[in-house]
């Protein structure tokens, strides 16, 4: 099927369906985003944003998934997301295509790493209170820039060695996630009520004064907590990346994709929820808000204790360190498709595999531009006198208005191809024609939310506007998009012409004629 693509086998395939089922059930990982952007959801809308928002959005997540499953059926190629736009598009949407979704790939490993090397900071600053005292923004960076590497080095080594890390990082997932919900459900002396879980409002947003009744409560706050879901829960065309190292993919791949999904959206809302009912009562006995609106380290210290609390660290933190290294594999494969067809400057260098048939040069690529991206981390923020990661929260929504704009264009794409698509051997049958334009109205919706300025200061009408707190996602998006424009119209568009053949053409002639 490869062959008939137009590509010859140059990756080794080695994976399982279970393996391509784990990276992307690693890369979403309930253990990463559901702790790192906690303190997102819970500031924009308190519980509720987490109780509700988590499985709404889920449902339209796994739908966006089903579209996707659909889609790689049909076209198993590591190149996955734009190299369905461009057989179905043409080169210009294969190439915008192709730029969102590595854009939105280094993002999401350079977001998780970033967040690794804060839980790695937390945990040991959690077991040590004068490592603790020691804390600086520098010394989080540094973390994440040996992260960067380890994850860089274990990529480079092995190809096969990641499907080994990722089947191991599905147990560590599962196993890992049990303990802590069963920590969380009979450490805690006290839990919170069903309805504190599932009705309380908090806003500390900065934005309506407060309000938790106003229109832009419901319409602008709790949609910025949106990031929790969307970010966590995003990732999953790794099973498309890893296509054309996975056995038997036209069926494997696509699985892989929406039941990466549904696994993640089960057990993220189980942890979450176990998390808010853990929320400790402050001094007058009332769940404490303002404490949990910090993170999830000073509920589980708080909640649990210095030991278990360390404990659970760790566990989220090992999660995180496998999650980050599934986000390079993608990434990096992803880079090697996009070279393979001309894209990328640099791309004859990027193409290039080891022995043991890794693209190392576009893992050291990805590896050094999610450093750089990550550089705004450096600056101190202080939003309503609490210290908030901004820089982490952009750098997450360029993740995910990168990569789901990059999955929008194909999933529109073959809406308008109707019967004209040609279906693998799993699809979704009639159900497309209402599926695709839900899946592509979520994305939309979603991804100008996470454009909007996240804090009152961060928006230039406001007296108290500071360069320091802008959310530079649309700044970064939009501006990469009108370089994408200006250079597709005054170069590209002369030399770029989709999907390279990399087999060769009287092979597809044959395919052709058997077809006939």
């Amino acid at each position: 099927m490869l062959a008939k693509l137009g590509y010859k086998q140059e990756l080794n395939r080695s994976w399982s369906g279970f393996s391509n089922f784990a990276i992307s059930f690693s890369i979403i990982s309930i253990l990463a985003g559901c702790f790192t952007n906690f303190g997102a959801g819970f500031n924009n809308g308190g519980p509720i944003s987490i109780s509700w928002s988590w499985p709404i959005l889920g449902l339209f997540i796994l739908l966006i998934g089903f579209t996707m499953s659909e889609l790689v059926s049909a076209y198993p190629t590591s190149g996955g997301i734009y190299w369905w736009a461009a057989k179905l598009g043409g080169p210009a949407a294969g190439f915008f295509t192709g730029w969102l979704n590595l854009i939105g790939l280094i993002a999401v490993t350079a977001g998780v790493s970033y967040g690794c090397a804060t839980f790695i900071d937390l945990t040991i600053s959690t077991y040590s209170d004068s490592y603790a005292g020691n804390y600086s923004l520098g010394r989080v960076f540094l973390i994440f820039v040996i992260v960067l590497a380890l994850v860089s080095l274990l990529n480079i080594f092995s190809g096969h060695l990641m499907a080994i890390m990722n089947n191991v990082s599905v147990w560590w997932h599962v196993v890992g996630a049990s303990v802590i919900v069963l920590i969380l459900l009979f450490i805690p002396d006290q839990h919170q009520s069903f309805s504190y879980v599932f009705t309380e409002r908090f806003n500390n947003s900065g934005y309506a004064d407060g309000s938790t009744t106003s229109v832009a409560f419901w319409f602008a706050i709790v949609p910025f907590g949106f990031l929790l879901t969307q970010y966590t829960i995003t990732g999953f065309d790794a099973s498309a990346h890893l296509s054309e190292e996975t056995a038997q993919a036209s069926n494997a791949a696509a699985r892989g994709i929406w039941q990466s999904i549904l696994y993640s959206v089960l057990g993220g809302y189980i942890l979450l929820l176990c998390v808010v009912f853990a929320i400790p009562d402050n001094a007058q006995g009332q769940p404490d808000n303002a404490l949990a609106g910090l993170g999830v380290q000073p509920i589980f210290l708080s909640a649990l204790g210095q030991n278990w609390a360390t404990f659970v660290l760790f566990i989220s933190a090992s999660a995180q360190f496998f999650c980050a290294t599934s986000c390079m594999t993608s990434a990096s494969r992803m880079t090697f498709a996009f070279s393979r067809d001309g894209a990328i400057p640099g791309s004859s260098t990027l193409q290039k595999l080891t022995r043991a048939k890794v693209p190392a040069n576009a893992v050291i690529m990805v590896g050094v531009v999610s450093a750089l991206l990550s550089l705004p981390a450096l600056i101190e923020v202080d939003v309503n006198g609490t210290p908030v990661p901004l820089a982490f929260y952009a750098v997450t929504s360029i993740a995910v208005i990168g990569l789901y704009l990059a999955f929008a264009i194909p999933i529109w794409l073959r809406w308008r191809h109707g019967s004209r698509f040609e279906l693998g051997s799993w699809n979704n049958g009639s159900k497309y024609k209402w599926m695709n334009p839900i899946a592509v109205a979520e994305i939309l919706i979603v991804s100008l939310y996470l454009m909007m300025p996240t804090t009152p200061a961060a928006n230039p009408f406001n007296d108290a506007f500071e360069w320091k707190f802008v959310n530079y996602a649309p700044i970064v998006t939009l501006g990469a998009l009108l370089l994408l424009t200006i250079w597709w119209n005054v170069s590209a568009k002369n030399w770029f012409t989709g999907p390279k053949h990399t087999i060769d053409d009287a092979v597809l002639q044959a395919f052709d004629e058997r077809l006939d």
